[in-house]
């Protein structure tokens, strides 16, 4: 027969909400008399239940439901309104990472002083100092008051203190979470090498996958009662199924589909563009090559006959079909049409600079006709400047 860890024997708790203490004792007898002396409220209404040594159990619920003072309860913080609770073993309850330090004291001095909140005496604190700061991690931070941490190095040290022993009831409300990334996993090695001697686990969290890796039971509570227990793949799907957790799952697990398949379309219509883009640039390269040779012949004209000055028109229409030919090549493609534009732009720029450079050469071939200045000039001075003009 398995040992009990745990027995939670119909256990209730209740608050008083009281804003405002009576001024007079006519106004307390006046709230006694019309009942009006508490504002009470019921965190947990008649919680029973009982666990085995080596049982590890998920409370789960919403906020408010009643969660975290049961387990203060359990812990010990909170002495039950109704009923009992019998623990077997050593508690150590990890509710609120470092609320007990003192913040104008060193990392070094809240080992000691913590420690002796959680019921560690000086010995064993002694003993255990080296190992909780170097599972901490704060090493030269040890001696900074706890005034200059940060939330996380308060939480690594409180984590580290508290689990500086192997108790027989570990109480998790929500702690998985300390620290960074590394510091989390290792916390989670910790906690899993706790539970493999045996130990009696008590783990509060939101995350129901958390909760289903660590847990071989479960619980639901709702507005302080105890509505639903047992098995952990079984209590689950009850969760789920109350607070739409599945449909949930089901949404984000669309919402991931749906932005690798944007992300995919947008890589192929960057290959696709890059692949219009080549075909593109190969036309455009094309072009301008034939272009150029047009061009270059043109100035071989000018160079070489004046006459040819009269046909530039001639040869600028020859260059102006290349364009349109190639103009037409990247139309074909009806998602190039906008990529053709801009190639013939760049050709019809790289033309007219062509241009400008052909009647550069005009210029220099109708000088060349000209005698030089030392010998005399059959030509009229009239028909030398009509020469030039040419």
């Amino acid at each position: 027969m398995a040992k009990k860890a745990l027995v939670v024997d119909h256990v209730s708790m209740k608050f008083n909400l009281n804003r405002e203490r009576p001024g007079s004792v006519r106004e307390l007898l006046s709230r006694i008399r019309h009942g009006r002396l508490r504002d009470e409220f019921w965190a947990l209404k008649d919680i029973n239940f009982s666990l085995e040594k080596g049982d590890r159990i998920g409370i789960l619920g919403l906020n408010g439901s009643g969660k975290s003072t049961l387990l203060k309860v359990i812990a010990g913080v909170f002495k039950p309104t109704e009923g009992t609770v019998k623990r077997y073993g050593k508690v150590v309850p990890l509710l609120e990472l470092g609320a007990g330090f003192e913040k104008q004291y060193t990392g070094r001095e809240n080992i000691y002083l913590y420690g002796t909140v959680l019921g560690y005496d000086k010995d064993f604190l002694d003993q255990h100092y080296d190992q909780i700061v170097e599972f901490s991690g704060l090493g030269k931070f040890i001696d900074v008051p706890i005034m200059n941490y940060s939330s996380g190095m308060r939480s690594k040290l409180g984590f580290s203190i508290a689990t500086a022993v192997n108790p027989e009831i570990l109480i998790l409300d929500e702690v998985l979470s300390v620290g960074d990334v590394r510091f989390r996993r290792k916390s989670m090695r910790k906690i899993k090498s706790m539970m493999e001697n045996e130990t009696t686990v008590l783990f509060v969290s939101h995350s129901i996958h958390q909760v289903k890796r660590i847990c071989n039971k479960a619980m639901i509570l709702q507005n302080g009662k105890m509505i639903a227990m047992g098995d952990i793949d079984e209590i689950a799907d009850i969760y789920e199924e109350m607070y739409g957790l599945e449909r949930a799952r089901l949404a984000r697990k669309s919402r991931r589909e749906a932005r690798k398949a944007r992300r995919f379309a947008v890589q192929q219509l960057e290959a696709a563009m890059l692949a219009v883009e080549e075909k593109i640039s190969e036309s455009g390269r094309s072009v301008l090559e034939e272009a150029s040779k047009v061009l270059q012949t043109a100035e071989d004209y000018i160079s070489g006959n004046s006459k040819a000055v009269e046909e530039k028109v001639k040869v600028l229409g020859e260059a102006a079909k290349v364009l349109e030919e190639a103009a037409n090549r990247a139309a074909e493609d009806p998602e190039a049409v906008e990529q053709a534009l801009r190639a013939l732009k760049e050709t019809s720029d790289c033309a007219a600079a062509s241009f400008k450079e052909m009647k550069t050469a005009e210029i220099i071939a109708g000088e060349a006709l000209l005698p030089p200045a030392n010998q005399e000039n059959p030509i009229k001075s009239d028909e030398k400047k009509e020469n030039i003009n040419l």
